[in-house]
């Protein structure tokens, strides 16, 4: 049976640096600060900005809710963007996704200092990412490192495959695992042979946005496998990717949906916002592993 990942457990660790660091830069006179940006009143979106600005609160990040109705204009949320760009007190900017569909989610995020850019999501930064030369980490990619770490199974030299090529997870995932020196595979919707290649993995990371799609036959014994999916079964109960009860006597580790991948990924979220902070405020960063 494998042993559960406890995202909470990691994510606790992480906010307790932040919260240090935090304190590092009060005490020089700089308070980080971040603003959350929410157009519309999608039911998952609030609940994952009310995680965001408890987050906050508890590592002593200066947090500002931009709560916006669903009508908004692409002209008015880009002048909202500009303003926070030139807010000195706002160090980090998270523009809360999925955006209502007649604003156009590229442009916004395009318009978004990359100095402020906290989810990494500004070509810039993804740039950065690709080269190995980042300033900022993609929040979720990097809480599953972070998970993949608490294990204490090496990456370097291991068979890593990613299932789902999101601009938001997928692409950036296999990017951070290729940094560890992992064997990286991509797997998406055209892929051939998915389940034997799957079966491959040393680590099997789950990220399509389908119920269960990760079944029993797709896992080697003994693999790690992290679930980044938050779906809802045929009876509308949260689940993941994975089929957990199926996959779990297989794996070596495994993460459960919720409490995960979810915690680490808001983790992160703060890391970011305090590293935003350093950069805008000219302090000295301390060196990071990917």
């Amino acid at each position: 049976m494998a042993t559960r990942i406890d995202g909470k457990a990691v994510a606790a660790k992480i906010r307790a640096q932040v919260a240090q660091d935090v304190e590092a830069l009060k005490a020089r006179g700089i308070c980080p600060g971040m603003a959350v940006v929410l157009v519309g009143d999608d039911p998952a979106s609030k609940i994952y900005v009310n995680n965001k600005k408890k987050a906050c609160a508890e590592t002593g990040i200066y947090s500002e809710e931009h709560l916006l109705p669903a009508e908004t204009t692409q002209e008015e949320l880009l002048a909202l963007i500009e303003k926070l760009n030139a807010d000195e007190k706002i160090h980090g900017i998270l523009v809360q996704s999925p955006l209502p569909k007649h604003l156009d989610e590229k442009l916004v995020v395009e318009h978004i200092d990359p100095r402020k850019d906290v989810d990494a999501f500004h070509a810039y930064n993804v740039g950065k990412i690709m080269i190995g030369d980042f300033t900022f980490l993609p929040c979720t990619p990097a809480g599953v490192i972070e998970l993949i770490r608490s294990t204490g199974v090496p990456i370097e030299g291991k068979n890593c495959v990613v299932v789902g090529r999101s601009n938001i997870v997928g692409k950036p995932m296999a990017m951070l695992l290729l940094h560890n020196n992992g064997t990286v595979t991509i797997c998406h919707s055209r892929t051939k042979n998915l389940a034997e290649i799957c079966r491959g993995a040393d680590i099997l990371v789950a990220a399509v946005g389908k119920p269960k799609f990760i079944t029993a036959d797709m896992v080697k014994p003994g693999a790690v496998v992290i679930d980044v999916g938050m779906d809802r079964d045929e009876n509308g109960k949260l689940c993941g990717d994975v089929d957990f009860d199926a996959v779990e006597p297989i794996a070596s580790y495994i993460t459960p949906v919720p409490g995960g991948v979810g915690p680490t990924t808001i983790a992160m979220l703060m890391k970011n916002a305090v590293r935003a902070a350093e950069i805008q405020c000219g302090e000295p960063l301390r060196s990071e592993n990917v």
